[in-house]
């Protein structure tokens, strides 16, 4: 057996045999900080934000190398690092073949396998698997944002910003210095951006050593976009194999009606007659990611059935695409599928599904109509590539963050082959992970991951933390967060208590959907069975218990805070629901409030929607009795930050020791590096002050 070459570990080891700094801005780049020895064998933030994080992987057409990103951040620069790696997978050796300051992103192969091509400033770029002669391919005013290669390389379709709306300097231009926007109609911001522009689909001819400086936009005039925001990438385009028609993703809806539906469809775009095609017309709920069978003949793609419902079940549909015929092949499948890939067979399509809290592997093979699970354990596998002897696949899990890993077909057992953060956890002692399952008030059974300190010695006693999930129909399986690590949060003395309440994927679509209309219902019982059969062990501190969420987990934690019969003793809420009422005018994606809230809170007669506000979080803030954190990001749309303003001045009204995290330049996440750390230390202040 060949010793395993960590090509990561021997980079940052000679980077720290020379003056790294100086080496730095002597080649003119901006200061990458290395690895460090850590002096510790438990996390800190400090630790967690040194992590590298692979993007996007891409396996090249002859199956024989990956090409894929890594990004570091530098805490006292307050930014990140990507860079390009190419990996041979016959013997699993990377290379890093870019060292820049500028961030290389989305980075694919040519479809001849020629060439490695990225996104760098907003521009797309080509150059050899050696990282040699690198070449500026496009030259578009303001950038592009994505692009795809047609199979013959005759063309190039990219995603390009386009204003549409008038500024009020447009309408009076007289007043250059006035600062507004004049809006007519819903959706003009979105989860953490004002819609100012649509990102539509240009196509241009592609001619090697030819820079491209325009193209054809598929979709002018069109007051909507492709791919779709807020999540949607490349991955919601695909090139019909003879590289004529392009098939993408749009919602072609504005303003109140957009906001009110969630119907996507796939179509169809003809690039010698100009002809746009509906195909999934009829279908009302999501379609989306198509992918093209290797032969040409079939598109694959996921689909929900029901408008206005985001969290359905998402569906496998493949169609015919020279007669347009359409199958399911999921029906009696009870779980989501996801991430989808074409075997080279053009009979099978790998994907991966969310059961009992993990995110694992599945085939369907077409002929016979089976589905097989081929992965198990406690992790989530991310992305899968087929080559003809394993599947290349990205897996993260609780105590580790995301690496890649060959996986064999005939068994599922996985081989990790990039090692980029090895160096980093050889030196951390993680804490124990383990399944519980809970008896729930109606007598079902709930799984609740348990997390454990580093270290944990049963003979003592520690302080716990219910952990809310937020969504609300978001899954608790094995995710690695850089906001909500459990092992961050595990390594400052807690047990974590995750449970998969009621209104979370994996445990069928009857468990999923019943928290709709429901929010003050089950699930809180749920959480509390949880906590309350968590705390029965001898070295859980039942007096030390601590409650904390994000999103609906902080809608949540304000709720319990109104109803927890003195359970807890500290809460932390981050860009939680206050007052439902005001959240439903305030939000964006009225489907989403429609559908979860049950309707409007001025329709008397609609006994849902009575019965959720009548449950708001700040109805019951008269039996507020601990204290508790809030924190909001400014420019949360999804949840607006007058939610976390009111809850914290409620309850210093109230007379309740509070603390309120404000940040200025955070959305309903936390991205920046030193935000994120700070995000960490005051998380772990806080509840030490109150549980320890």
């Amino acid at each position: 057996m060949k010793p395993i070459v960590y090509p990561v570990l021997i980079l940052l080891l000679s980077l720290m045999a020379c003056d790294n700094k100086k080496a730095a801005e002597a080649a003119g780049k901006s200061y990458k900080t290395p690895l460090q020895k850590l002096t510790s064998d438990v996390m800190t933030p400090e630790v967690l934000w040194s992590f590298g994080r692979i993007g996007n992987v891409s396996l090249s057409p002859d199956q024989s190398r990956l090409v894929y990103t890594v990004t570091y951040f530098n805490k006292e620069e307050d930014r990140s690092y990507s860079d390009i790696y190419v990996m041979d997978l016959s013997n699993n050796q990377s290379v890093q073949i870019t060292n820049t300051a500028v961030n290389e992103s989305e980075v694919k192969w040519t479809p001849d396998g020629q060439k490695i091509t990225y996104i760098a400033n907003g521009q797309l770029w080509e150059m050899n698997p050696d990282g040699t002669s690198p070449r500026q391919i496009t030259d578009i005013e303001n950038g592009i944002n994505g692009y795809v290669y047609a199979p013959d390389m005759s063309k190039i379709v990219f995603c390009k910003d386009v204003r549409l709306e008038p500024t009020v300097e447009d309408l009076h231009p007289d007043l250059p210095k006035a600062k507004a926007r004049i809006i007519n109609d819903q959706f003009y911001r979105h989860w953490n951006d004002w819609v100012e522009a649509y990102t539509h689909l240009f196509i241009a001819d592609y001619t090697p050593g030819k820079t491209i400086t325009g193209g054809k936009d598929i979709m002018e005039g069109e007051k909507w976009e492709s791919p779709v925001r807020p999540w949607g990438g490349t991955e919601q385009l695909a090139w019909t194999k003879d590289g004529k028609k392009l098939i993408y993703t749009c919602r072609k809806k504005y303003g109140i009606e957009y906001a009110l539906s969630t119907n996507t469809d796939l179509y169809s775009y003809d690039t010698e007659n100009g002809e746009t095609r509906n195909l999934t017309e009829g279908m009302m709920g999501y379609d989306n990611n198509p992918v093209i069978s290797p032969d040409g003949k079939r598109m694959a793609w996921e689909s929900m059935e029901r408008d206005g419902y985001e969290a359905d079940k998402n569906r496998l549909f493949v169609m015919n695409l020279e007669t347009g015929e359409k199958k399911e092949y999921t029906k009696n499948f009870d779980q989501s599928v996801g991430q989808l890939a074409w075997g080279n067979d053009n009979n099978t399509l790998w994907f991966i599904s969310d059961r009992h809290a993990t995110d694992e592997i599945y085939a369907l093979t077409l002929n016979d109509g089976k589905i097989r699970k081929l992965t198990e354990g406690i992790h989530n596998y991310t992305a899968v590539f087929p080559t003809d002897n394993a599947l290349i696949a990205t897996k993260v899990s609780m105590s580790k963050p995301e690496e890649i890993y060959k996986v064999s077909l005939q068994d599922g057992r996985d081989e990790e082959i990039s090692f980029v953060n090895k160096p980093l956890l050889d030196q951390l002692t993680m804490g124990k992970v383990e399944k519980r399952w809970v008896k729930t008030t109606d007598n079902k059974n709930m799984l609740v991951w348990m997390i454990y300190p580093p270290h944990f010695d049963p003979a003592k006693k520690y302080p716990a933390i219910l952990y809310c999930e937020g969504g609300p129909q978001s899954t608790v399986s094995q995710f690695w967060s850089y906001r909500w690590n459990f092992q961050q949060m595990a390594a400052n003395g807690y047990i974590i208590v995750a449970p998969n309440r009621r209104g979370l994927p994996g445990f069928g679509q009857e468990w999923l959907e019943q928290i709709s209309g429901d929010y003050s219902g089950q699930n809180i019982k749920d959480y509390l069975s949880a906590i309350d059969d968590a705390k029965k062990e001898p070295y859980i501190d039942e007096n030390r218990l601590g409650c904390v969420g994000a999103s609906y987990g902080g809608y949540s934690v304000y709720y319990l805070a109104g109803h927890h019969n003195k359970r807890f003793k500290a809460f932390i809420a981050h860009c939680g629901i206050f007052d439902l009422e005001s959240q439903y005018c305030e939000t964006e994606e009225m489907w989403f409030a429609n559908w979860d809230m049950g309707g409007a809170p001025w329709d008397k007669n609609n006994k849902t929607a009575q019965r959720t506000f009548a449950n708001s979080p700040h109805k019951f803030v008269g039996n507020w009795d601990t204290p508790i954190l809030v924190i909001h990001g400014q420019k949360d749309y999804r949840i607006d930050v007058s939610q976390g303003m009111s809850a914290f001045n409620a309850a210093r009204m109230r007379g309740i020791p509070a603390q309120y995290l404000y940040f200025p330049e955070e959305c309903h996440w936390v991205t920046g590096c030193q935000d994120g750390i700070l995000w960490q230390r005051t998380f772990k202040a806080w509840l030490d002050k109150w549980l320890k």
